[in-house]
């Protein structure tokens, strides 16, 4: 501990901070050792929003994985609130009663693969200046709060818990003090959790909670899981829970969203999944959830239930009712007739508030970032300065100031200049290629030629000249087995550009920019069938979007010292080295006991010092077990040595090793950016201006010596000259 908090101290005294300012520093870009440069062009996940009761202009956005954001002007300007706590949002409530009093829910409930967890539930007294932790920290994932309409103190929050394995902190929790303590007041077991909760601001000792029993697995998920999922209502506020079940489907049920109409009690709707066209959709009750009658099942009323399970109900007009989905929809009928929101809003709606005071104001929130109508969804302008991009990798170029390239969640790939003498602005970017964006990488010898990918394996060169994109995969030829990409599926371009790799389950390279391929690799991966299913992942709802691909490779890295030699390592837990350019490969997994079996091994880096010596992180996460494990090794791969300690948070991601001095890394995992002097002896966490955000992939420009960060939230961040850190020595 000592050794720990002299490292602090030294790298507080270089940034010229106090040591729990480097901790908890966040000014928003105003540290030029660390700044972010957006983009806010396309912006990123909106999981949830909320709007102050008697302002409108006052509202607060909730981000998959950027924080919460706070406006008290409608959304001219914007002001990241959240900095020093989890990134991940799932439910924000202000209390009527009281609207300076905000809780926020932490941990993503719109449970794609790529989701982060969090932190519990943070309360503020101020409108979101200051916060405090209050608690239910273990249950990873909270869907919704909702709170007392006189007094704001008395809340409920409804807990999906785990994703990825069981756990007992799932439900409905219950605080009458602020969140000084909490009484889980419904509960089924240790794989059903709570995910849509609605109070009746009428009747407040009412609500209605969908449960929903669910699994994801690295290579399935299952919607309906354990057959437990079902629609409750308590009338003694938690103390008794009724399952309603009269009119409702009487058969295995999935996610559930439920909203009661907040100028009529006896009016509530609910969303329902289950695993037959005939009796999935929306369903109505006109007598205060004794009763049911389905009432659509039009196409956004049915698909992917997973992600679009978000309801609401105009406050003045229990007719009008809109629900999320792929795209938003909107019913002034009672749900007899829908009509689709405009197809120039971003895809993905996860949330949707209208106005208590004009029914016609909208806000929505979608996988591109905030949307607003003031005309009842027929038209919406897009809020364009939220950078809450989700960066998957990044890649620079040695242009004057040099690029910064990658792709994001659902809103592909772009580049942008690291810096500008007017500022960077949206209209510095550009998008060489659209879906979810992964890897990309301009050619260094070759600079009109730029490579990206979409998911599944989809990879594109694009020539800026011409404007002309083709697509490169390579293809199952009569030697292979039909080919598996990664929904993330690795791209690795050498130094000088002569070789490019690409990898399903085998490793692929290219020295013609991707005209030809030659496969160099077996199939590196387990092979295990029993893993190959995403054909049927999704439960109820088949959702084979091509995240499921499992048994697969994951991270591919050459050595910049000897092209020789190439690390691949795979989602299934195998890492493998070739030293002679694939002519041979040799398993080279640490014999750690403490290493679980199967976890990914999401980042390779060959030391830019040593030929033979690497650091890899692995990923177990997605069996329940968050731990980082960073390993390294002199000898390639023969022994390894560990490298991370208590000091770490979050599941480790990324990791580089400074090209000047070999003892300073850079860590990334999913709570945020750590830094060694001493080889990983002992870490710290750089916190001025970088949250703790997931950190997916880092590169150290060769040239300017910059640190570029792709955060999984934030967009890009960049840590300016890495000189004054190369001349630190541990204390």
């Amino acid at each position: 501990m000592q050794r720990f908090c002299s490292l602090l101290a030294a790298l507080a005294v270089t940034f010229g901070l106090s040591a729990q300012d480097f901790t908890t520093s966040t000014s928003m870009f105003g540290d030029l050792r660390a700044r972010q440069i957006g983009p806010a062009a396309m912006s990123g996940r909106v999981s949830c929003l909320v709007v102050h009761p008697d302002d409108a202009n006052t509202v607060y956005v909730g981000a998959g994985g950027g924080g919460i954001w706070k406006t008290t002007d409608g959304g001219n300007t914007v002001t990241p609130i959240f900095d020093d706590y989890s990134q991940s949002i799932g439910a924000l409530a202000l209390a009527p009663s009281d609207p300076k009093v905000v809780y926020a829910g932490t941990g993503e409930a719109w449970v794609r693969n790529s989701v982060s967890v969090g932190t519990g539930v943070y309360r503020s007294s101020d409108g979101g200046r200051r916060w405090q932790s209050v608690g239910l920290d273990s249950t990873e994932r909270i869907s919704g709060i909702v709170v007392h309409p006189e007094n704001p103190d008395v809340a409920y929050v409804a807990a999906m818990g785990p994703l990825w394995s069981d756990g007992t902190q799932r439900g409905v929790f219950k605080t009458t003090d602020g969140g000084a303590s909490w009484t889980k007041v419904l509960y089924l077991d240790q794989s059903t959790g709570a995910a849509s909760i609605s109070l009746d601001p009428q009747q407040p000792d009412v609500l209605f909670v969908a449960m929903w029993s669910h699994r994801r697995t690295p290579y399935s998920f299952d919607s309906g899981y354990k057959g437990t999922s079902g629609l409750y209502r308590t009338q003694d506020g938690g103390a008794n829970w009724d399952k309603l079940t009269e009119g409702l489907p009487q058969e295995t049920l999935g996610r559930i969203g439920v909203a009661v109409a907040p100028s009529n009690s006896e009016v509530v709707y609910a969303t329902i999944e289950t695993g037959t066209k005939e009796t999935k959709g929306m369903y109505r009750s006109a007598d205060g959830g004794d009763t049911w009658k389905l009432v659509d099942r039009s196409f956004n009323n049915q698909i992917r239930p997973f992600y679009f399970a978000s309801l609401t109900v105009d406050p003045s007009n229990d007719s009008i009712v809109a629900k999320c989905g792929l795209t938003g929809i909107i019913t002034e009928t009672a749900g007899e007739l829908w009509r689709d929101m405009p197809g120039h809003v971003h895809s993905d709606f996860h949330d949707i508030w209208i106005d208590p005071t004009d029914g016609k104001h909208i806000l929505v929130g979608t996988d591109g970032g905030v949307y607003e109508s003031t005309d009842r969804g027929y038209t919406f302008r897009m809020w364009n300065n939220l950078p809450l991009s989700q960066f998957y990798h990044v890649s620079v170029d040695n242009a004057e100031p040099y690029r910064v390239y990658g792709g994001l969640q659902d809103n592909g790939s772009w580049y942008g200049p690291s810096q500008s003498s007017g500022g960077i602005t949206n209209s510095d970017w550009t998008v060489t290629l659209g879906g979810d964006g992964f890897y990309s990488f301009r050619h260094p010898a070759k600079p009109h030629i730029v490579f990206s990918e979409y998911q599944g394996g989809t990879f594109r060169r694009w020539d800026e000249r011409t404007g002309q994109s083709k697509t490169i995969t390579p293809y199952r030829t009569a030697d292979t087995d039909e080919l598996r990409y990664n929904w993330n599926a690795p791209i690795h371009l050498s130094q000088d550009g002569e070789r490019l790799y690409f990898a399903s389950q085998y490793l692929y390279r290219s020295s013609d920019d991707g005209d030809s391929w030659e496969r160099i690799s077996p199939d590196l991966t387990t092979n295990d069938s029993s893993y190959q299913k995403q054909y049927i992942s999704g439960g109820l709802s088949i959702d084979n979007s091509g995240a499921e691909n499992y048994t697969t490779i994951y991270s591919v890295a050459e050595s910049p010292l000897d092209d020789a030699i190439v690390w691949v390592g795979t989602d299934d837990g195998n890492l493998q080295l070739t030293r002679d350019g694939g002519a041979s490969w040799t398993l080279v997994n640490p014999s750690d006991p403490e290493l679980p079996a199967g976890a990914w091994v999401t980042f390779v880096e060959p030391s830019p010092h040593d030929p033979l010596s690497a650091l890899v992180t692995f990923d177990a996460h997605r069996t329940g077990d968050q731990t980082p494990y960073l390993y390294r090794t002199d000898d390639g791969g023969q022994q390894w040595t560990r490298l991370t300690d208590e000091s770490l948070s979050g599941y480790a991601l990324s990791v580089r090793q400074d090209l000047v001095n070999p003892d300073l890394l850079f860590l990334g995992t999913e709570f945020g950016l750590y830094i060694s002097l001493d080889g990983g002896a002992s870490w710290a966490p750089f916190r001025n201006n970088v949250p703790p955000v997931g950190i997916r992939d880092m590169v150290i420009h060769p040239r300017d010596g910059d640190l570029v960060m792709a955060t999984h939230g934030r967009g890009v961040i960049i840590l300016d000259d890495l000189e004054a850190l190369r001349q630190l020595t541990p204390i």
